[in-house]
């Protein structure tokens, strides 16, 4: 999502580009396994010290705090622009592995919100660099490029719950462990197999002065209208649907914790088939036309689940799963409309702004969502999230007629 505008205009083949994609998704798919490590484990987190329904949301919501500061104060002091990439991600992936290791040992819950907290600054030194590298290698078919980037990032925050599925009498230091040692070996393919291609970015800093520019911009803020709405759902839908689905369990004719972390796997880890082919059809069709399909879909997944929650347990699945693959399908495309519909001169506090309003948001939906399940049963309380696609894809249709969509994707609007 942090990436800046690209300069130089023509692609060449580079034998190297896809190897050092498979190398910088092998490391983040390591590495982001922190983002939900304390989600995968909340039930026992809740028990040990004694957390509220709201109170719990903050586990996600931490990191989703720290990750929106890591980002902007990145961007404020240009960082990725003073230190190599690579080193950037690594020393990142080292501090989010200490920093979710601490679950160890924290003795109250406010040490527990700061671990996840510095969490999220760390993950800010590894997603958006990790963006920002393969665009230096992709001009054509960077939807794909950032797709997988995407799938990456999508798998690895689905793993833990895998972890928490698949080993029986697993208990909860285990899956921190796990996170913790897969980020660290993630680390250490970032800092080792990534490097920057040959097509450099131009220096792009966020400067709150332009910030009245960048809102004045109509087609900039179509693209960020859609992206808030996007933001709005998929967050939530992940860091709840541990929770929905046991919630569930009951009326799929289903009893085991273990069944909701694996059924919650699945539906996460769907999102890989969904980054990569939002990717392959953007590059085809468009980059509006694919965002706005992926949240129509999406909207009515939302808008339905609750309608197969007693099951059976193969439809549950298969709209579980289509929410899965559409709700992260059009992801890598927002940030990418920004860079293209931006004014060069301000392209770093557009997309600095877009990333750290859109993850600010998703605080509030992931906040709103056990206290709606609260008031009126799981079952229903991803109502809460249709609104956004819905936004979303007015917002693309809007884009789409504008006179400046041409500016997209090399005319794929």
């Amino acid at each position: 999502m942090a990436i800046v505008a690209f300069v130089k205009p023509v692609d060449v083949a580079h034998n190297g580009r896809w190897r050092v994609l498979a190398g910088v998704c092998l490391g983040v798919v390591l590495s982001m396994t922190t983002w939900f490590s304390a989600t995968a484990i909340t039930p026992d987190l809740v028990r040990i010290f004694v957390l509220t329904a709201g109170s719990s949301s903050w586990l996600t919501n931490m990191v989703q705090l720290g990750f929106v500061v890591g980002a902007l104060v990145s961007s404020v002091v240009s960082l990725p622009d003073l230190v190599p990439l690579r080193l950037l991600m690594g020393v990142a992936g080292v501090l989010a592995a200490l920093a979710n290791l601490s679950l160890l040992w924290v003795p109250d819950v406010g040490a527990l919100f700061a671990a996840r907290f510095i969490t999220g600054v760390a993950l800010a030194g590894i997603y958006p660099p990790a963006l920002k590298l393969i665009s230096t290698w992709f001009v054509h078919g960077r939807g794909l490029a950032l797709g997988s980037v995407i799938a990456a990032l999508t798998l690895g925050s689905a793993f833990p719950n895998l972890v928490r599925a698949l080993i029986h009498g697993l208990v909860w230091q285990d899956v921190v462990i796990a996170a913790s040692v897969a980020t660290l070996i993630g680390a250490g393919v970032l800092a080792i197999l990534s490097r920057e291609g040959p097509f450099p970015f131009s220096r792009a800093v966020f400067d709150p002065r332009q910030i009245g520019a960048v809102l004045r911009n109509r087609p900039l803020a179509l693209a960020n209208l859609g992206y808030f709405g996007h933001m709005w759902e998929l967050y939530a839908m992940w860091g709840w649907f541990l929770a929905f689905t046991s919630a569930a369990l009951p009326g799929l004719g289903l009893v085991s914790t273990r069944d909701a972390s694996l059924i919650t796997f699945v539906v996460v880890a769907s999102g890989v088939a969904g980054a990569v082919l939002g990717g392959f059809m953007a590059d085809r069709i468009g980059r509006t036309a694919t965002s706005a399909i992926m949240m129509v879909v999406s909207g009515l997944c939302a808008l339905t689940i609750g309608f197969v929650f007693t099951g059976p347990l193969w439809l549950f699945m298969a709209v579980a799963i289509v929410w899965g693959v559409s709700v992260i399908g059009d992801s890598a495309q927002f940030s990418a409309m920004a860079t293209e519909v931006s004014d060069s001169r301000y392209v770093g506090t557009a997309i600095a702004l877009q990333l750290g309003l859109g993850f600010a948001l998703t605080i509030v939906s992931i906040r709103l969502t056990p206290l709606l399940a609260t008031a009126i049963g799981w079952r229903w309380s991803f109502l809460l999230l249709v609104p956004g696609p819905a936004v979303g894809v007015i917002a693309m249709l809007m884009l789409r007629r504008h006179p400046d969509a041409h500016r997209i994707a090399h005319g794929r609007r």
